[in-house]
């Protein structure tokens, strides 16, 4: 018998683990639930439900094939490697296949379980799945992690080019196993139900995520490079959620891109190309966990941003967390990522700008309220775009480019209908209004919207300065843990 061990890979369909797990006989699956390492991973209850709902749907999906889904409690993943013993012995498990984690604690918990299992004679196989490229194949010319996207990007591309990743078949129909699986929980203790709207967002299951993929790709993809930085279109893909619950894979994205853009992923539509230099960013990121593990450890990839002067302003934090700093774009979207668990891309760099540089509150503040509230939380993209923002990471910002909240509102809100979806207080403004309502001479204070927390030029040249005053940049070292 074989062991599937599902984590974040909850799909049917090009799944590598399941298929390679099957072809080797009669197979079982298995899900942990792990409330002490979620928490500590600051993991979303938003997000844990909607991982829960995919594991429903992926258990009637299995019993259709016979594969029994059993689920059994590690707390923390030190227990992992107990648990899955355990349940080899009970079922004369022969070996555990599982796809690739990258983070640090993921990477310990596999090399620890694969050497209990091995010490008792049983194999633990893992495969390349949430990735497009293992990590590792992708290198500059001196055998390094790149530290910049467009080289990186440009290795891929070659790499493309000489071996597109194929789609795995779906398993086929088993023999019964006489096993039963186990009812899926509805909640874990600790992680409140969202409510019913955030949930209608975010439909579960692989249906819907192919739904999503092929409404996107028949309908906005042409668009994409011209609509995605516009939050009140429906400009994106909305399937990060499902990307990083592995409820789709990376390679379904992309075969159905290169599909309607006649198998081009350089050149034709421009869209096509936008949104598959996306699909490489979110690689880039993962491949950065593995590279220079420190930023897994709540570590600046740039060394030298470690002596950053930030700034100690619980009020002034505790109004961004709140969507009550006097800046409706800020405001609205940080609304969004309260209410829907979710927020545009866009707006995820202004407001991470926004707290790093005119709060100059440390990014790790904002990336772990992020992860707090994303259903699509996802470690290396999460703290790839924080640091980013905050100019102390791979491939950052310059430190001397700072997001103008105003600006920024004017230039993809223009008509001011984001900002009113979420801020309905400021609805009856004009749109000339409602970027900047604290400009109408006490308008706020009779809208019941508070005047900005902070002086935007002031707080720019702040910014500037604590930039200014660091030493100079230092090599980051490759393998680097960080401790």
């Amino acid at each position: 018998m074989q062991l599937i061990w599902l984590r974040s890979d909850l799909r049917l369909r090009d799944n590598t683990a399941l298929a390679a797990a099957a072809a080797q006989g009669p197979c079982v699956a298995v899900y942990l639930t792990s409330p002490q390492q979620w928490r500590a991973h600051d993991d979303a209850p938003c997000k844990i439900d909607f991982w829960l709902r995919n594991l429903a749907s992926l258990r009637a999906a299995l019993e259709k094939l016979n594969i029994p889904l059993l689920i059994r409690d590690a707390p923390h993943w030190q227990q992992a490697p107990h648990v899955l013993l355990t349940l080899c012995r009970e079922l004369n498990i022969s070996a555990v296949h599982v796809n690739e984690e990258y983070g640090f604690n993921e990477t310990r918990r596999d090399a620890e379980v694969a050497q209990a299992l091995k010490s008792q004679g049983l194999g633990f196989h893992s495969y390349l799945d949430q990735l497009l490229f293992k990590p590792g194949s992708v290198l500059t010319k001196t055998g390094n992690y790149f530290q910049v996207f467009s080289q990186f990007r440009k290795v891929c591309y070659s790499h493309l080019h000489f071996s597109l990743p194929s789609l795995v078949a779906t398993p086929g129909r088993q023999a019964p196993t006489g096993l039963a699986s186990d009812p899926v929980p509805g909640q874990i203790d600790g992680f409140a139900t969202p409510s019913e709207a955030l949930r209608d967002l975010w439909p579960a299951g692989e249906t819907e995520a192919r739904r999503r993929l092929d409404t996107f790709v028949d309908q906005h993809i042409d668009a994409y490079q011209s609509e995605r930085d516009f939050p009140a279109r429906p400009g994106t893909s909305q399937l990060s959620a499902y990307l990083a619950a592995g409820v789709v894979s990376p390679r379904q994205c992309l075969h159905a891109a290169l599909q309607a853009n006649q198998g081009e992923f350089e050149s034709g539509c421009v869209g096509t190309v936008t949104w598959v230099n996306e699909l490489l960013w979110r690689e880039f990121y993962k491949h950065i966990l593995v590279g220079y593990p420190r930023v897994s450890r709540h570590r600046a990839f740039r060394p030298e941003t470690e002596a950053l002067a930030w700034r100690k302003a619980p009020a002034e934090l505790e109004a961004w967390k709140q969507a009550r700093t006097g800046l409706p774009i800020i405001d609205a979207a940080m609304r969004q990522l309260l209410e829907a668990g979710w927020m545009h891309n866009r707006l995820r760099m202004v407001v991470a700008m926004f707290l790093t540089k005119n709060l100059l509150v440390d990014w790790r503040e904002g990336e772990r309220f992020f992860m707090q509230h994303l259903i699509d939380g996802d470690l290396a993209a999460n703290n790839g775009g924080w640091q980013w923002s905050a100019s102390t990471g791979t491939d950052s910002a310059p430190w001397f480019r700072i997001f103008n909240p105003l600006s920024q509102s004017e230039k993809f809100d223009r008509e001011g209908l984001f900002i009113k979806r979420w801020l309905p207080e400021l609805n009856d403004l004009e749109k000339q209004q409602v970027h900047s309502p604290n400009t109408q001479g006490g308008l706020f204070g009779a809208l019941d919207y508070p005047a900005p927390i902070v002086d935007l030029g002031q707080s720019r040249a702040r910014a500037l300065a604590a930039f200014r005053n660091l030493p100079a940049r230092q090599d980051v070292a490759a393998h680097e843990t960080g401790d």
